[in-house]
């Protein structure tokens, strides 16, 4: 019987180990899509316990909780810190084969040396171990970047957004790149008109521009579009339920604003085509400033109204949509590359019914101008589990080409959720291993063992042209 993750868990032949070991394991991190506040970095915060690390604003453990009995007053609600732990802890034995078992145990020993069950009978040594770590310096939010060989950090910013804790880490010389993404799902937003025009309010103070025209709107958008620019940023992301692509006259469009602007609830036609005016024109910035452009698609976000007005969005109360995704997608993709404006490309699916759909959309527009143009993106919020993993890459392994994918990101608002990229690793050592073994693959470790180390750093780094990254000390020459 083997021992619960040890070094060899998830590696189940010796092809895999030795791709794990020799190739994967010490390669950096390059973290392209995450929810870190920038203001901790900035600020260098340690943090008081074990509960503020890890339990604040994650929604994972929270729905786990709920799922578990555990009243919200211990998730969202005025508990303290120990109450909290302890109520996680008599969560965590339920969560088998559920991977924040895995992710648990993994961060208890990569972060704190921590080889114990989490369990009840194990809490409150746990509790005040990590905690007491995490209160010295060694366990800044800086140190714990470190401490997981994070080579750069990609945030996510609303174009309101003053970027300046971005500033501030650059004015320390904080040797890791911390750079913003464009995030515009706000501006985008129409549904609700009063949300939506209060919203406007700060986009008018960010940018200096009264918005009073869709012609405005878009002045105010490609002043901090150009302003993300000159703050390092080249990504922008979307998450949106699914891509717009209406057919629209330009007229119609700022008819449409005109209405949201004075207050008034848009048809449901009229939304979609302000949405995919917006969609259309943003990819269009980000192509001639040769950004990368990311779309999560098919979240069903907010579906529990009860909950949504009582701790608002982002609580853990979304689930996996079930969308049309493909004419809308092929339509947005085709309406851009028919006028040579497609920007590098990733595409992220929460639906894993649409895996396949998504591995052979992008084959429609990679054109040969740059390798892995248009990315199949990592599985992504429920499906970042090793089922759901696994099921991504044999999709595009069957329909693309593995070994140009950019691979992992963490996604997270939690420092310390970066062995999600060792898990990763290793999942991807064992389904290259158990083919070698079964002869399947070349016994070429030589070449496979490139292709997972490209998997892993050099991919992201030549594909985001972050080409100063230093490999060996893992951080910006």
């Amino acid at each position: 019987m083997k021992k619960f993750l040890d070094e060899h868990f998830l590696l189940t032949n010796n092809t895999a180990k030795r791709l794990y070991h020799d190739y994967a394991k010490e390669m950096p991190v390059i973290d392209y899509h995450c929810h870190l506040p920038p203001a901790q970095i900035a600020a260098d915060t340690t943090f008081g316990t074990l509960t503020q690390a890890w339990l604040y604003g994650d929604h994972y453990k929270w729905r786990a909780m709920r799922t578990n009995g555990i009243h919200e007053n211990y998730c969202t609600g005025n508990k303290s810190d120990w109450e909290k732990f302890e109520k996680w802890a008599a969560t965590v034995p339920y969560t088998l084969r559920n991977p924040l078992y895995h992710w648990t145990h993994l961060e208890l020993q990569r972060y704190f040396d921590i080889y114990d069950i989490l369990s009840p009978a194990t809490a409150k040594d746990i509790y005040y171990n990590a905690s007491a770590q995490l209160e010295t310096p060694a366990f800044s939010t800086r140190n714990l970047l470190r401490k997981m060989n994070v080579a750069l950090v990609c945030t996510t910013d609303d174009p309101a957004d003053t970027l300046e804790y971005h500033q501030q880490l650059r004015q320390d010389g904080f040797e890791v790149p911390i750079l913003p993404a464009f995030r515009p799902d706000q501006a985008m937003n129409v549904d609700d008109p009063e949300k939506y025009n209060s919203y406007l309010g700060k986009l008018e103070e960010a940018s200096g521009i009264t918005i009073d025209t869709y012609a405005d709107l878009l002045d105010a958008l490609k002043s901090r579009h150009d302003f993300f620019a000159t703050q390092g940023c080249s990504v922008s992301d979307h998450g949106i339920e699914e891509i717009y692509a209406e057919d629209f006259q330009e007229k119609d469009i700022n008819a449409i604003f005109l209405k949201v602007r004075s207050g008034n609830k848009l048809t449901l036609q009229e939304a979609r085509q302000i949405k995919s005016a917006l969609l259309l024109q943003l990819a269009e910035w980000d192509w001639e400033k040769g950004w990368v452009q990311q779309y999560h698609l098919g979240a069903l976000r907010n579906n529990n109204s009860r909950m949504m007005h009582l701790l608002g969005p982002d609580t853990g109360w979304d689930s996996i949509g079930d969308f049309s995704q493909a004419k809308a997608l092929a339509k947005f993709l085709d309406r851009l590359d028919s006028q040579d404006k497609l920007a590098k490309t990733i595409l992220y699916n929460l639906n894993p019914a649409d895996n396949e759909l998504l591995a052979t959309m992008i084959g429609n527009f990679n054109d040969g101008s740059v390798a892995g143009k248009v990315q199949f993106g990592s599985a992504w919020w429920f499906l970042d589990q090793k089922d759901g993993m696994i099921k991504q890459i044999n999709a595009l392994s069957n329909m693309g080409l593995l070994s140009r994918f950019v691979g992992m990101l963490t996604d997270s608002r939690s420092f310390l959720s970066y062995p999600r990229h060792e898990y990763f690793r290793r999942i991807v050592c064992e389904l290259f291993g158990q083919e070698v073994e079964n002869g399947e693959l070349p016994n070429d470790v030589e070449w496979i063992g490139k292709v997972v180390k490209d998997i892993c750093y050099y991919n992201a780094q030549q594909y985001f042209n972050w080409k100063e990254l230093s490999v060996e000390a893992g951080v910006a020459r």
